[in-house]
Formats: structure tokens, C-alpha cells, sequence
């Protein structure tokens, strides 16, 4: 999307105010341990009157859709073929059958939990890959209505919720199982939801299982764009002409040139290092702007239903990828 200078005028004021409340979220994140993506939201929440504000609003809009878009492209940095290489085919299916599970049975269940098939799309790909960065890049292909931003935002919170509780309790099931330093780093890896949570138990336990951990997770985060693809080919067949997706969004593109360039180690360590920093930024700037499109009294409506189903799905992923690492490590 051009962003010319009239437009750019017209942003500035709402793209201002979600920067300021990412560096909110990052400074509590960093100073007090705070989960930042569950901070991001929470900070943008009582913000929400500015989204019907329209010196504010184009901004915030283009914060949680573009800047979004910007930054799940960016992730392709963070991956290459070589994960397959060093993770090893039978963990690498183990790992990729979890992720395709996981989203089968969030969509198949959602309605058990008085859900529709985009809520359990939108949970089961977010506990399945990689918490609140999956949910944004999947909620961007769903069926706009009125409780989209709500839906999207209480997947977010729960799910960051649910990934820290993860991040304190799976090092301790780990050692109570008996996981030697790599099969415990491959269960944190393969199913706690976010990458810093991941990284935080993984290190926790040892130096091995971190880095293991983290080798897991990204092989996750790989997972996204096909995931994002096939989302978008079905939505595509099912939706009117006029409102489907297009067959490969353009920051899936981008995303998959990134990760395939990458593979051949043609950006320097320098930049990669830096794009990482760019997305992660641009991600937690896209959280808080959809918080800021959400109100309160909305997330109130969602219902316990939702949690259920986050719940049984982050339970469902943690029992299967155990069982695996059990089965062939």
C-alpha cells in the first residue's frame, strides 16, 4: 500500500499514538518481566475511544493492518532451510503434525465451545504456531464483521496468557518426565506459543534446552506461511469475489523470498539482527493498535467458551508433542 504524502499526514497522528503505547509495553517488559505483547494490548484497551476519533483512526487502522504486515514478512528472516537439517525428519514431522493437528481440531471443536470455524481457525493457529504474531497474520484473512478486532484481541490476550503460564510450568513437567537437556528443549520448543517465552524457559533450564528450544520454535514460525496460504486458498473458494483474499497475500510472499534467501546466507548477520529487532517492533506496534480498536465491553461478550477452547488446544498440543518426544527420543 502507498503511503503518499497526503496519506501520510492523515496517519501520523494514530500511527504516533501506537508507537508510544509499544514503547510502553516494551519499557514494563523490560524493566518488570511483563509478557510485552499481553502489556501491548492491556495499554491500548483504554485508548479505544481514539479509534473513532478520525484524526486518529487511519492511523491505528494502518498500524494494525500494514505495520502488521511489515512485520510477520520480516519473520521470514528468522528462518531457513537448514532448521529442517538440524532438527532431524522424524521431530520435524513430529513437530509439523502438532501444528496441522492443533488448527484441525480448533476448527472442528469451536462450535462445541459455542464458536464459529474463523474463531477456531484464528485460536487453533495461534496456539499451534506462534501465539499473538500468528493470530494477527491469520485474523488478517478472516471475514471482516463487528466482532472481528475483539475476537483477534481476546485471542491475543489469552493466548499470551496461556504461553506464559506455559513458560513456568513445562520446565518443571519436563524435568518431572525426565527430559534430558535436547528432548526437553524440544517440547518447550514445540509447544509453548511465543518465541520469548520459549526462549525464557528453554534458558532457564539449561544452555542446551534453550537452544534447542529456540531451533523448535522457529520451525513453528516456518509453519506460518504455508498455514497462511492454504487459510487464503480456502477463504478465497468460499468467499464472494470481491471480498476474498488474494491466493498469496503479499507479506507471505515476502516472507517466503526472505526465508528462501536466507537459506543461502546472503544478509549479513548485522541485518538480520536488526530486521529481527524492526519486526518484533512493527509486531508489538500492531498489537497495540488493535487494542486500541477494542472495547472492553466487547471482550466482555466473548465468553468463557473462548478460553475453553484455547485452553483445551494449548492442553491437546502440550500432550501430543510430550508423547512424541517420548515415543522417539
Amino acid at each position: 500500500m502507498l503511503l503518499t504524502a497526503a496519506r501520510a499526514k492523515g496517519v501520523a497522528p494514530g500511527l504516533f499514538m501506537a508507537l508510544l503505547v509499544a514503547m510502553a509495553a516494551q519499557f514494563l517488559s523490560d524493566h518488570y518481566g511483563a509478557p510485552v505483547m499481553l502489556m501491548a494490548i492491556l495499554l491500548g484497551i483504554p485508548f479505544q475511544f481514539l479509534s473513532n476519533d478520525p484524526r486518529m483512526s487511519e492511523g491505528i487502522n494502518f498500524a494494525a493492518k500494514s505495520v502488521l504486515r511489515i512485520g510477520v514478512a520480516l519473520l521470514g528472516l528468522r528462518v531457513s532451510v537448514e532448521l529442517l537439517w538440524q532438527i532431524g525428519p522424524t521431530f520435524a514431522v513430529l513437530i509439523a503434525l502438532g501444528v496441522l493437528l492443533t488448527i484441525a481440531i480448533g476448527i472442528l471443536t469451536a462450535s462445541v465451545f459455542g464458536k464459529d470455524y474463523a474463531f477456531g481457525f484464528l485460536a487453533g493457529g495461534s496456539v499451534a504456531i506462534c501465539g499473538a504474531s500468528a493470530a494477527l497474520a491469520l485474523a488478517s484473512l478472516l471475514p471482516k464483521h463487528d466482532k472481528s478486532e475483539t475476537n483477534l484481541t481476546f485471542t491475543v490476550v489469552s493466548v499470551t496468557v496461556a504461553s506464559t503460564v506455559a513458560m513456568i510450568v513445562y520446565p518443571i513437567v519436563a524435568s518431572v518426565v525426565g527430559f534430558d537437556d535436547r528432548l526437553a528443549g524440544i517440547f518447550l520448543g514445540g509447544t509453548i506459543h511465543d518465541v520469548a517465552q520459549v526462549v525464557g524457559a528453554g534458558f532457564s533450564m539449561s544452555d542446551e534446552t534453550g537452544e534447542v528450544a529456540t531451533l523448535i520454535k522457529l520451525f513453528r514460525v516456518t509453519m506460518l506461511a504455508p498455514v497462511v496460504f492454504v487459510g487464503a486458498l480456502v477463504l478465497r473458494k468460499n468467499a464472494p469475489a470481491e471480498t476474498a483474499p488474494p491466493i498469496v497475500p503479499m507479506f507471505v510472499l515476502v516472507f517466503i523470498v526472505l526465508a528462501g534467501l536466507n537459506s543461502f546466507h546472503v544478509f549479513p548477520i548485522a541485518l538480520i539482527e536488526y530486521s529481527n529487532h524492526l519486526s518484533r517492533a512493527c509486531l508489538i506496534t500492531a498489537v497495540a493498535a488493535v487494542g486500541m480498536k477494542t472495547s472492553l465491553q466487547d471482550l466482555q461478550k466473548v465468553g468463557g467458551g473462548a478460553v475453553g477452547l484455547v485452553a483445551s488446544l494449548t492442553a491437546f498440543l502440550a500432550i501430543f508433542v510430550m508423547l512424541g518426544v517420548l515415543a522417539f527420543g
